[in-house]
């Protein structure tokens, strides 16, 4: 991992954002971590939206935390329903 401060950034935006591509990317201010730089090149709109948003993660720990069904309880059940 690496980090820069933010002057060396604004600098050398174009390099950091290329770094960040391949390795996370520590924004520093004053010498305390200030924000994250994370490459994102390659994944469409939808996706990078989903990994970034706290309201999606909550949703799915939520879901986690639901009883759940084995895989054959879930064939009885869909062969139950096309049956009707």
């Amino acid at each position: 991992m690496k980090s820069v401060t933010i002057r060396d950034l604004q600098k050398s935006l174009k390099t950091h954002v290329d770094i960040s591509q391949k390795d996370r990317v520590i924004v520093t201010r004053n010498g305390h971590p200030a924000a994250v730089l994370v490459g994102v090149e390659g994944m469409d709109w939808e996706d990078v939206f989903l990994a970034s948003s706290p309201s999606f993660w909550r949703m799915i720990q939520k879901r986690r935390s639901e009883p759940t069904i084995s895989f054959s309880e879930m064939e009885k059940r869909l062969k139950l329903q096309k049956r009707n």
